[in-house]
Formats: C-alpha cells, structure tokens, sequence
C-alpha cells in the first residue's frame, strides 16, 4: 500500500465549480443510465414478481459500494478512477486486469446499448422487430464518426437528455400505477430463487455508476462534503426509480411483464397517454446516442492509455494526451463493438447474456476496487467498514455470476500473460514489475 501523499486536511482547497446540485445530476446521470429501458422485463422473465427482491437487494448492496467509493473520491481525487486505486493498492498486473476488463469485458454493453434505442424505435414506428439491427447499427455509426473528428456530447446535454429519461420514467409510473393489480404478484417466485439470482446479476448494470466521482473529484467545489452527500441524495433518487418502475411493471403488466421488449412503451399503452409512446420512444433513441457518445470515447482513451503502459500494442498510443483523438484505439474499439454487434445478431439479439457479461465484468472490477479500497481508506474509518461490507458482497455478486465470469476470466489470464511476458524481455536487465 503507498501512503497518501499528503493528510487530508494538509491538501489544498479545490477549486472545483461543482457543487451539490450538479454533483447529485451527475451521478443520477451516470447511475440511472438506459437499463430502465430494458431492465424491468429482462428481470421480470428471469424472476417474476420476485425481481422486486432482486432491486432491492441491488439497492442494499449499492449503499455500502457508492459510500466506499465516495470515501476514496474524497480523499484521493485521481482522474484514473478504479484501475489508479487498483494500482496503488495491489500493483500494476491488478491494474492491467482492471483495464482488461474495462476495455474488453464492459464493452460488451456498446451493442446492447444500441439495441436498447433501436427496440424502441422500431416498437413506435410499428416495423418489424427484424428492423432492430440496421437501426441499431444506424445508433452506432454517429458517436464513431463525432469521436473521430472530436466532436463531444456537452455535460450539459447529457444531464438533460437523463434528466428527460427519469421524466419520462416518474410519468409512466404515475400513470400507470392505477392500473396496478396485486393479484399479478402471484405466484411471487415462478423460477425460484435461482432466478432471484439472475436478476440480481442482470441489475448490476442498473446501479453501475458510483465510481463517477472518483473521476470528476477534483471539479468539486467541497469535495469532502458534496460528494457524500449527492451520492446519498442519488441513491435515494435511483432506487426509489427502479422499485417504483419495477413494481408497476409486474403489477399492470402481470405475465406480459417479461414478454415485451420495450416495457415502458408497454406501461404507457397501459394507460391514455397521448404522445406518450412517441416522446418515450424519441428519448430513448437519443438518450442511446448521447451514451454511446461518451461510452465510445471513454473506451478510447483506455484503449490508448493501454497501449502508452504496454498493455496493449504501443501503435494505440498516439490520442493519448489530454486534448487528443485517439483514432487509431478508436479503429479498434469499432472493431470489438462491430464483432460483439455481428455475434449479438447472429445468435438472435440475447440482450441477457451481453448484459451478463458487463455486469459481471463490473462486478469483477468493483471487487478488486473495494479491495483495494480496504487497503487505502484509514482503518477502522467509515469508509473502511463500508469497504469491508462491500468486499463481502461483491464476493457474493461474483459467485451469483457464475459462468458469466468466463470473460472475465480468460482476460485476467491473458493478463498474467502479459505480465510473463513483460518479465522475460526485461529478465536480461534483471528488472522486475511490480506484482
């Protein structure tokens, strides 16, 4: 463990503009995201009415993870979020794994992202479902091409894009409530508590997030105070979302809960909405395309960032610096989505299973951040305590995983690959890298 460079109280005041309002937008923004527009079914087919277990268990889980994550934001404002706290904390072959993750493992959910917008526009402009590729593929190409010209979404925008989706998200759920029926919550547990678990690893990608602020830590105007607090307002705000959305899905929809691909277009036809569907629709198309925007750059960067730390192959580089277009890791970043894009087509649009293998990708990189978490945070602190918990649950999450950790898996093996690798050629020199 390397000690904090300087006490807390010795570092000097942030001159960061955030405060608590934008900070509390940015991490709703960056929680709440577009699982809600596929999530609810997805969970309600793997569990029935006992998806509504499976949220709030995602929920309890979040409290201890986004506390944890706030602590290490506080005290170690560093743009490299999770993989810097990894590397401080256990070495450069866990950071190398983290990044494997990311940049592989997590970018399974660029296509499903795409396919989410392009369910709902195919849902309200009534063609068939066999139009859901070519749209989604029409969602994909502008976020690349404005990537590779540098062109960026505002943080502006993408907070009123989201801000739009809970809109339209609070709407439904206020309409739809009426038509709620109690009976649709029998049988509670169709698929046993197998299912539970199912759907428990599906919602990770729902409360994925927290570690936003460990990104952004240094724009805060009083990072020690706003970003406890707008974590907590946020997790409130998330979870009341998601319950609410859950429960009226189950209740108004009743069997039909699982079936549909576009649940909140089946919620609003529940009710008279008007323009409803379309307004629904049209967000969803554009939240999809302001998400892919950031997603499809971020990926970038870490594509170039691995390639300056050897990580990957140093032709990635170039783009690296702050200001610059990585358009070489950007090539390769539209090779992956376009491989996981023509394997997701191929096999028939399983949502569910590319889901998996992000979340439990997240699941994976969450574990080794919390980890690390308890190494860095003072010991016996609240922030240490919520670390431990969180080790313990995301341990649990990895189990509930499963057979979804397999990509995962190979990538922490081509990992320790690398690392042999690396020793050899520096073995002359009898220079080692750090484990």
């Amino acid at each position: 463990m390397i000690p904090d460079p300087l006490p807390t109280d010795a570092r000097p005041a942030h001159a960061g503009s955030l405060g608590l309002v934008q900070g509390t937008a940015l991490y709703i923004a960056a929680v709440l995201g577009t699982g809600i527009l596929v999530l609810p079914g997805l969970a309600a087919t793997a569990a029935g009415p006992a998806s509504l277990v499976a949220v709030f268990a995602v929920f309890l889980l979040s409290i201890p993870l986004a506390g944890t994550f706030a602590a290490l934001a506080s005290r170690y404002p560093d743009p490299g979020g999770v993989a810097s706290y990894v590397r401080r904390a256990l070495g450069q072959t866990w950071a190398r794994m983290t990044g494997y993750w990311f940049f592989f493992g997590v970018g399974f959910g660029a296509p499903v992202v795409a396919m989410l917008g392009a369910e709902y526009v195919v849902a309200i402009i009534g063609a068939d479902r066999a139009a859901v590729p070519g749209v989604a593929l029409l969602i994909l190409i502008p976020p690349f091409v404005s990537n590779f010209f540098g062109l960026r979404v505002s943080g502006l925008l993408q907070l009123a894009l989201t801000g739009a989706l809970l809109f339209v998200v609070v709407g439904v759920v206020a309409v739809a409530f009426p038509a709620a029926d109690p009976g649709n919550l029998e049988p509670f547990l169709p698929n046993g508590w197998g299912g539970v678990g199912t759907a428990i690893s599906l919602f990770v990608w729902a409360f994925a997030g927290w570690e936003v602020g460990t990104h952004i830590a240094g724009e805060f105007r009083n990072p020690r105070r706003v970003i406890p607090l707008a974590t907590a307002i946020a997790l409130v705000v998330v979870g009341i979302a998601y319950l609410a959305l859950q429960y009226v899905t189950i209740a108004v929809l009743g069997p039909r809960a699982g079936h549909g691909q576009v649940p909140l277009l089946d919620l609003v036809q529940a009710a008279p909405l008007g323009v409803g569907p379309l307004l629904v629709a049209v967000i969803a198309a554009v939240v999809a395309l302001g998400v892919l925007n950031v997603y499809i750059g971020a990926f970038a960067k870490l594509g170039a960032s691995l390639g300056r730390d050897g990580d990957l192959p140093g032709w990635m580089t170039p783009g690296v610096e702050s200001g610059g277009i990585p358009r070489r890791s950007l090539a390769v970043v539209a090779g992956l989505t376009g491989s996981y894009f023509t394997v997701m087509v191929s096999q028939g649009l399983p949502l569910a299973a590319f889901i998996l293998i992000h979340t439990s990708s997240m699941v994976a990189i969450y574990t080794l951040g919390m980890i690390a978490a308890v190494r860095l945070l003072a010991t016996w602190s609240l922030g240490w305590w919520l670390a431990v918990v969180s080790v313990a649950l995301t341990a649990g999450l990895l189990v509930l995983a499963g057979p979804n950790l397999v990509v995962p898996a190979v990538l922490a093996v081509v990992a320790l690959i690398v690392r042999a690798a690396k020793r050899h050629r520096l073995r002359p020199s009898l220079t080692k890298e750090p484990l």
